[in-house]
């Protein structure tokens, strides 16, 4: 990974630290206390120690000594404790910020957005690469400081017993963050790789396993499991290189350490043995004296062998933030803050250009209007625009021109206030996991009879009533247990609560059948009464009653006007409306020659098989 984007990447992480609120500090503080009290038993061992071996006193003077011990132990074992669960609570709300973020920054951007990437990315996003920050903020950015201050407290009180000791630990210490540093150069670039990796398979094995019965009848499920086992293969591949850089950087950091450790005593060792006679300031070098820095030896180098431990957590967490930076930095289209006055909503677009995310001209420039309580269906071949058109409308994608709602520009209104105006119905139903109440109050504070309300006007109360649980009967993920009519249905009455001033329709009854199309259209038209409405759509059959008809070709308006207007001019609209008929005739036909050849195969049979 190139340098600057690695520190890039490191300073927009630490600039989330204040997510973590005073737990960060908390941490620290408790990790301080930790070496302040290890420091204190370090200091009583050496004392009993010199007392009974060199000046042979006697143990009992030393009680008092050994009950302070046992009470630093147990302090020591609080102190780690609180300082564990003090981190643990810093990663924890960091990671709740973060995952808030992200799905306020997707809900921003929108459907439009959502699509450029598989499913199974933005779950690696949201959950993975958001967990794997815990550990750089619970564990890597405490130990930093801690590795900065317990050492410097350590130099402290060793520097006046014996200079010599506290030189080479000054002289040696630099060592384990040299080496850390050099192992762990590659260490980022290989997390980076791990995270993309894993966002590939995830993205491919949700799309294939939602796809399966697909894959299956097109007898492609062989194929696939070998791209599935070659993504998998590679992610491995990358996990475990991952693994060696981690396992290598803590096994050169316990080498240097252990080799720094030997140095002392070799000193301590040559110095009682009268081979080395410097370090001391005049007195002798004492039993307490080696004792004391022996046993702080250790733990001068631990918390830069912790740090080095954690390193990788910063390696793992620059990985995770490539994305979640991109993501959380993406920039958006600027909304205003201006509101609807309640009431009728009028539309007006003019030289209207709609552009996607990455700046290609997908509609225009055209230009329209739509009244107050006015009926406007959008239609042309697929690909044409009509949806693009919608989320701009809907605020999801960005546009150049005029798109004046009630005489307000679009940009210049705030986008939830705007929304509460909409009512929304898809092709695709999407209900939630919850309860049927949930699903159509969404958050609002609906009572169960104004709910039963609008599920009959949606004609789905009949279902309702025959279920055991009533409001509280489960919505499965992916509306399991519900047919499409069922499911649109229910969107429908969702739809109805939001008390919409306009209603969009994207294909609302596109996959559905008959009878569910004529429930789901009968109560549109009695809800849309008084209200303006836009829809997509390809059933040309039934838009006699719209008041207007906007026909895109090719990102561009080529006709407009009532149906019947357009059903007698040559061009788009009506060649859309021969194939169709032509479609249904020959639907027609088929049916007819197989109840045909059926009532002929009946004829032959023989009299017992009739």
């Amino acid at each position: 990974m190139d340098k600057t984007v690695e520190k890039k990447l490191t300073k927009w992480l630490k600039l989330q630290k204040k997510a973590c609120g005073f737990y960060l500090n908390l941490s620290v503080f408790f990790g301080v206390l930790t070496g302040l009290s290890l420091m204190c038993q370090a200091w009583l061992i050496a004392t009993v120690l010199q007392g009974i071996i060199i000046d042979e006193l006697p143990k009992s003077d030393f009680i008092n000594h050994f009950w302070a011990l046992l009470a630093l132990t147990i302090v020591r074992g609080i102190l780690a404790f609180a300082r564990e669960r003090a981190s643990f609570q810093a990663g924890a709300k960091l990671r709740v910020e973060m995952r808030a973020a992200v799905l306020d920054k997707l809900a921003l951007l929108g459907p439009a957005f959502i699509k450029g990437k598989p499913a199974g990315s933005w779950a690696s996003i949201v959950l993975e690469q958001v967990e794997d920050l815990q550990d750089f903020y619970a564990r890597y950015l405490p130990q930093v400081v801690l590795a900065g201050f317990i050492p410097l407290i350590i130099l402290v009180a060793v520097f006046p017993i014996n200079w010599a000791a506290g030189l080479i630990l000054l002289a040696t210490a630099p060592l384990i963050p040299m080496f850390m540093i050099l192992v762990g150069m590659g260490a980022a670039d290989a997390n980076r790789k791990n995270f993309s990796a894993l966002a590939r398979l995830s993205g491919h094995f949700m799309d294939r396993l939602k796809g399966l019965s697909t894959l299956k009848l097109f007898n492609q499920g062989e194929k696939e499991a070998r791209v599935i086992k070659k993504a998998s293969e590679e992610f491995r591949e990358r996990t475990m290189a991952v693994l060696r850089m981690a396992f290598l950087s803590s096994a050169v950091l316990e080498f240097f350490a252990a080799v720094s450790i030997a140095v002392m005593a070799v000193y301590f060792g040559f110095s009682y043995l009268h081979h080395l006679d410097f370090g001391h300031y005049g007195a002798p070098i004492s039993l307490f004296t080696g004792l004391f820095v022996l046993i702080l030896a250790p733990e001068f180098y631990q918390p830069l062998r912790d740090m080095g431990t954690h390193y990788h957590a910063k390696a793992q967490a620059i990985g995770a933030a490539e994305e979640l930076m991109a993501l959380l930095d993406h920039p958006t289209e600027q909304v205003g803050g201006d509101k609807l006055v309640d009431g009728a909503v009028t539309i007006e677009a003019k030289d209207l250009s709609v552009y996607s995310l990455d700046g290609s001209l997908l509609l225009g420039p055209i230009s329209f209007q739509i009244g107050a309580h006015e009926h406007v269906a959008v239609v042309g071949p697929s690909g044409a625009g009509k949806t693009s058109l919608l989320n701009a409308l809907l605020g999801f994608l960005p546009y150049q021109g005029q798109l004046l709602i009630a005489g307000t520009e679009l940009k210049d209104l705030s986008a939830s206030d705007w929304r509460k105006h909409l009512a929304w119905l898809g092709q695709e139903p999407q209900l939630f996991h919850g309860t049927l109440r949930d699903n159509v109050a969404m958050g609002r504070q609906l009572s169960d009879e104004q709910i039963m309300a609008l599920l009959s006007k949606a004609q789905i109360v009949d279902f309702v009533e025959q279920q055991a649980q009533g409001l509280d009967y489960p919505i499965q993920e992916q509306t399991a247990g519900l047919s499409v009519g069922q499911a649109q249905r229910i969107a429908l009455a969702r739809a109805l609560a939001q008390q919409a001033s306009l209603f969009v329709l994207d294909e609302p009854t596109a996959s559905l059948d008959s009878l569910s199309e004529q429930a789901v259209q009968a109560t549109l038209i009695t809800a849309m009464q008084g209200k303006a409405c836009i829809m997509v759509t390809h059933r040309l059959e039934s838009l006699s009653t719209m008041d207007n008809i906007l026909v895109i070709d090719k990102g561009a308006l080529v006709q407009q006007g009532s149906y019947t207007v357009l059903l007698e001019q040559e061009g788009t609209f009506k060649q859309m409306l021969d194939e169709a008929s032509s479609v249904s005739e020959f639907d027609i036909d088929a049916d007819t020659n197989i109840n045909s050849d059926s009532n002929d195969l009946a004829t032959l049979a023989p009299e017992g098989d009739k």
